[in-house]
């Protein structure tokens, strides 16, 4: 007994010893002086006691419809709810593309949420479903989550997809923001008349390679973003590959002959305001679909076009887009005098024009600083 005791007394000395840092283990008997921390000092050092976010976790939920759902539900459970739809080709990870202002979506208590469409990411592909299957699975996992109303933020090729929703449940909407959208009317897509496998042969190559489907140009502000292209092609890669299924185009055919329907539904019983945003250099969404929007929208939409940008206008100006998510549609976010601002938009209107401000985050302006 006395000798157990006296063991697990030196054990304790020895473990106090080596966090101390007082004790070298080896064959010396004497010990040596624990050796100067850094200067930066252990008491500036911190182990945290949580796990920082990788990202969004992707959820799975079986469908009354016998199919599975796939979704992420990002931020506080009694944040404001905010329906995320990529644009084409796209999973439902895609929302983490805009962690670039996580902190600020953080800030506004946003809960971000994005709902996987048909054979992309961990999606299984039904080459019999359409836009209306999505909208009525989207709105069964906010059942599932407890969201009865939501604002949606549609991205590009999501824009179809959140006219169809609209459509169907008008009274879950709470705002609709359409960033670069592509609208389901007017004139059909050139490739529309291209049979599915010629399309397909065409679309392969890209597919295959997230690099080429992710290019913006040398001039995109994306590239000011650190680490935005990286987490872009990450993104490719997960849509066309995350089950094996090898860049397989047939769910991209599929979804791009989606967008050749017409007419598209009709949004006549949508009261929720409306929130339309274009760059004036866009040549995938022209400036001029904003007038097609417009003319299928009930009410008049709130327009901001921006001459900075073209098809990432979505990125460029995710920091309004945010504090337009949040409800505060009477401040526009700009910077001025090296901090970022919520102005009054009549305040932030003189302030750019008069060259004292800048339009959105400081961010912007310090790359490369």
């Amino acid at each position: 007994m006395k000798r157990s005791v006296l063991a697990a007394c030196g054990a304790t000395a020895l473990a106090t010893a080596l966090l101390t840092g007082s004790v070298v283990l080896g064959t010396s008997a004497t010990a040596r002086p624990a050796p100067e921390p850094h200067a930066a000092g252990l008491h500036q050092a911190r182990v945290q006691d949580d796990f920082d976010s990788l990202g969004p976790e992707v959820q799975a939920a079986k469908l009354s419809s016998g199919r599975t759902a796939h979704y992420i539900d990002e931020g506080p459970r009694d944040g404001k709810p905010v329906l995320f739809m990529g644009g084409t080709g796209t999973s439902a990870r895609a929302a983490h593309m805009t962690d670039f202002f996580r902190s600020t979506r953080e800030s506004l208590h946003l809960r971000l949420i994005s709902v996987e469409r048909n054979g992309f990411g961990d999606t299984a592909y039904d080459k019999d479903l359409g836009k209306a299957d999505f909208a009525k699975d989207a709105l069964e996992v906010l059942d599932r989550i407890g969201v009865r109303r939501t604002s949606v933020i549609a991205i590009s090729g999501g824009g179809p997809y959140a006219a169809e929703l609209a459509a169907r449940a008008p009274q879950r909407i709470e705002a609709l923001h359409l960033a670069a959208a592509l609208p389901p009317y007017g004139k059909k897509p050139d490739y529309c008349g291209v049979p599915d496998e010629e399309l397909g042969k065409q679309l392969a190559p890209v597919l295959a390679d997230p690099r080429k489907w992710w290019a913006f140009p040398d001039d995109s502000p994306t590239k000011q973003i650190p680490g935005f292209a990286d987490t872009a092609y990450e993104e490719g890669a997960r849509t066309y590959n995350q089950r094996g299924q090898k860049a397989d185009p047939a769910p991209q055919v599929h979804e791009q002959k989606l967008y050749c329907e017409r007419p598209g539904p009709d949004l006549s019983k949508l009261t929720a305001p409306v929130f339309l945003y274009s760059g004036k250099k866009d040549t995938t969404v022209p400036p001029s679909t904003i007038d097609t929007w417009r003319q299928h929208l009930p009410g008049k939409p709130v327009v901001r076009s921006y001459a900075d940008s073209g098809h990432d206008v979505q990125y460029r100006h995710w920091d309004q887009i945010l504090v337009d998510l949040a409800g505060f549609t009477d401040r526009t976010v700009i910077c001025v005098n090296g901090h970022s601002e919520m102005a009054k938009a009549a305040a932030a209107e003189k302030l750019v024009s008069g060259g004292r401000a800048t339009l959105g985050s400081c961010a912007w302006q310090k790359t490369g600083e």
